[in-house]
């Protein structure tokens, strides 16, 4: 009995540690080698960083685990599913816009590699391991990076336009509003149906009705606030080094303080948590709801990169 509670302790102590939240990585401008800010070199490399911290972090990739203690965890799992999806949209618009100058032009073979290989299934532990398909990617990812920053032209493209950049800001857009409605939903709402607001002629395949009740079940609500947690992380990652390549853009567009709004919403989201547990109180009840603090920080991610979409679509 006392050797079963010793190993319970120990897996208890494991667990814990890996599941802590990781710090936010450093992003870069300039390469390593001779020091040179090359076009997309910053985005290309956080993405590769993100992949490599999922990958080797303590405790490894959790997700697809089966023995103990990490088939016991979900926190860390839901955390690295919200890094994993903010990867596989910043990999398909980099392999179907940011690499390409128009719609009729090449796709670059590293990336049609990387981009499906980041989208196998994030359970799966075999045939194929995740972890050997994400690292796949990543090294797929390290061949543009270097193909990207070498002496031979046209050998790799990164097209730092505003109409690419929109691109990837719309889908983050929709990320950000599926995630602030799912952590709302962590106290239940009555929700008037506006699918088919502003759509008079808008049909749907099935009818739904006017009202709807939305609450997440009990034991789902911690997954989605590390879910959204960690999309929260990956975001904040990203634009930092989109803030380097599309500078000139940026400028141009008078968009910089915009996309500052943006990161500052997400720095705040991603507060260090004092409580020992995630709290769902009852709106103005008398404890916390962390998850509706969340949603509240990127509602206001949400809003200001709707502002910066509208600022970059001028001319």
């Amino acid at each position: 009995m006392a050797l079963l509670l010793v190993v319970m302790a120990g897996f208890w102590a494991l667990g814990f540690y890996w599941s802590r939240e990781p710090n936010v990585l450093w992003v870069v401008r300039e390469t390593p080698e001779g020091h040179r800010a090359v076009v997309g070199y910053s985005t290309v490399n956080t993405l590769i960083d993100a992949i490599d911290w999922m990958l080797d972090k303590p405790g490894g990739y959790l997700s697809n685990d089966v023995l103990p203690p990490g088939v016991w965890l979900d926190n860390m799992p839901s955390f690295e599913f919200g890094v994993l999806t903010q990867c596989r949209d910043l990999a398909r618009v980099l392999r179907n816009n940011y690499s390409r100058s128009q719609s009729q032009s090449l796709e670059d073979d590293d990336l049609a590699i990387a981009e499906p290989a980041l989208n196998t299934d994030n359970r799966s532990w075999l045939l194929p391991p995740a972890e050997s398909k994400y690292r796949e990617a990543a090294n797929a990812l390290r061949r543009y990076r270097a193909r990207l920053t070498d002496d031979t032209p046209g050998n790799a493209q990164f097209f730092a336009r505003a109409d690419n950049l929109r691109e990837w800001l719309a889908v983050i857009e929709l990320r950000l509003g599926n995630l602030s409605q799912r952590l709302s939903a962590s106290v239940g709402q009555i929700r008037v149906n506006t699918d088919l607001s502003g759509a008079p002629a808008g049909e749907s395949s099935s009818k739904a009705p006017a009202d709807v009740v939305v609450k997440t079940p009990w034991l789902q609500i911690d997954n989605e606030f590390y879910e959204a947690r960690g999309t929260a992380w990956a975001l904040l990652i990203f634009l930092r080094a989109a803030q380097f390549d599309f500078e000139r853009t940026l400028e141009d567009k008078n968009a910089v303080v915009s996309l500052r709004q943006v990161i500052r919403e997400l720095e705040e989201g991603l507060a260090p948590i004092r409580s020992p547990m995630i709290l769902n109180g009852q709106g103005y009840g008398l404890f916390p709801n962390h998850s509706l603090v969340l949603a509240s920080y990127l509602s206001r991610a949400h809003s200001a990169i709707a502002d910066l979409r509208s600022l970059l679509e001028q001319g």
